[in-house]
């Protein structure tokens, strides 16, 4: 080929006349392949090209080198330089195939044809796997290209609490849900606020603002009103409508159950157990109402799953309660616990397929909790539980016996240090009369 420079005296003088030779190297494979271009085309098309064919070296040939990761893109781009810009877009099949055209359109400075890129990887969906390769990419190329990453520009604080605020509303039910999609909807919105409030650095963003707080407590007041609100009305119901409110009630209590998860991120776990604390004497006044004995056994076991969380929370010192109400809260709830227990068991033993058992692990975590929530009270308040837990008929769980031997180690420790004190104290008298 012919690499020599072009004589001024036979350059043509039509236009449409392809005076120019592209050659598309690829040493890697040894290969090369061969374009033909009008002059005009390649100075308008590309400052790259322009600035070879109107250097003094001007030649009728243009080397390009490529490798082989590249070569089809670099083809892509050579064969449909000649098009039109609104015929290039429709040229673009795949993310992958518009991503390495624009590095060639980027290379050979190609402006109209990496806008073309620009706009169609901009405009389509991603997979995850073309999002990585994206983000790695396109941050390489200049401003031309930054477009593209608009969708996972990192937004400002106020827009990323506004989302959120609005996520919380509906999955709060505090915004009411829009059927017939609205639960799965408001699901999706609770499973996603989960995911945002991952322990990652922008977490502090949203947990800290007064204003999510405010409208988190806002929701749980409300979540809790409509909960007491329908339990409150279940003795005066008839069998018919009993499975109707016992769902309505269920749906309250899931979404709570989804706030035991939530607040601890929020350092709001406090508030959920201070009103269950003080709402816990009315619900069992009414689930143990006569006519509640044999019936809402799902009911009762998501009561119980709640209560397990708020006595972890209490009993392993993540909410701090005074006295009188970690003392409340215990004996307001050990009683049913170990009531309930087995009679789960005997109506599952009974029932084939009855799936309201209390499982290994809320038996254990329950256990566990009650048992550091003991031993942290004060020593009459430990004495008055063991004794109602060794007269109680189920004295099988919880098993309080580790409980029992702490308190009974420090019972004695106690007398010991007071005899020594009192010791102390009559040895001093002694020595004092003496010396007098």
């Amino acid at each position: 080929m012919d690499d020599g420079k072009i004589d001024e005296s036979c350059k043509p003088r039509d236009n449409h006349i392809k005076d120019i030779t592209v050659c598309l190297r690829n040493n890697e494979q040894g290969t090369h392949k061969i374009f033909h271009f009008e002059s005009s085309i390649l100075i308008g098309k590309s400052k790259f090209f322009a600035n070879q064919l109107l250097s003094s070296n001007k030649s009728s040939c243009i080397d390009i080198h490529c490798s082989v990761y590249d070569n089809d893109h670099y083809v892509h781009l050579l064969s449909h330089l000649h098009l039109p810009a609104s015929s290039l877009v429709d040229s673009w099949k795949s993310v992958n195939s518009a991503l390495g055209v624009l590095q060639v359109a980027v290379s050979l400075q190609c402006e109209e044809i990496a806008k073309t890129c620009v706009d169609y990887l901009e405009a389509v969906p991603w997979d995850d796997r073309e999002e990585e390769e994206i983000l790695r990419i396109v941050p390489k190329l200049g401003h031309v290209a930054l477009p593209i990453l608009a969708r996972v520009k990192p937004l400002d604080p106020n827009s990323t609490k506004n989302v959120f605020l609005a996520a919380v509303r509906y999955a709060m039910s505090i915004s009411a849900p829009c059927p017939p999609f609205g639960d799965e909807i408001r699901i999706s919105a609770q499973e996603q606020i989960e995911y945002m409030l991952g322990e990652d650095q922008e977490t502090p963003l949203v947990t800290a603002d007064d204003e999510v707080k405010f409208e988190i407590r806002k929701g749980l007041s409300q979540m809790f009103s409509m909960f007491q609100k329908g339990i409150s009305s279940l003795p005066s119901l008839t069998d018919i409508s009993l499975e109707t409110s016992e769902n309505n009630i269920l749906h309250n209590l899931n979404d709570l159950d989804w706030l035991c998860n939530l607040l601890p991120k929020m350092n709001l776990m406090g508030d959920f157990v201070s009103k269950w604390v003080d709402i816990s004497s009315c619900i069992l006044i009414v689930v143990e109402h006569p006519n509640l004995e044999s019936v809402m056994w799902s009911l009762k076991l998501k009561l119980i799953e709640i209560t397990s969380k708020v006595l972890d929370a209490v009993g392993y010192g993540n909410v701090i309660l005074p006295p009188v109400c970690r003392v409340k809260l215990l004996k307001t709830w050990l009683p049913y616990i170990q009531k309930m227990k087995p009679v789960l068991d005997s109506v599952g033993n009974n029932e084939t397929g009855f799936p309201y058992r209390m499982d290994e692990d809320l038996c254990q975590g329950i256990q566990g909790a009650i048992v550091s929530l003991i031993v942290a009270f004060p020593s009459n308040d430990q004495a008055d539980i063991l004794a109602d837990w060794m007269e109680s008929e189920q004295l099988g769980y919880p098993d309080l016996t580790e409980a029992f031997e702490i308190w009974c180690y420090r019972t004695k420790s106690s007398k010991r240090r007071l005899i020594e004190g009192l010791d102390r104290v009559s040895n001093g008298s002694i020595s004092s009369d003496s010396s007098s």
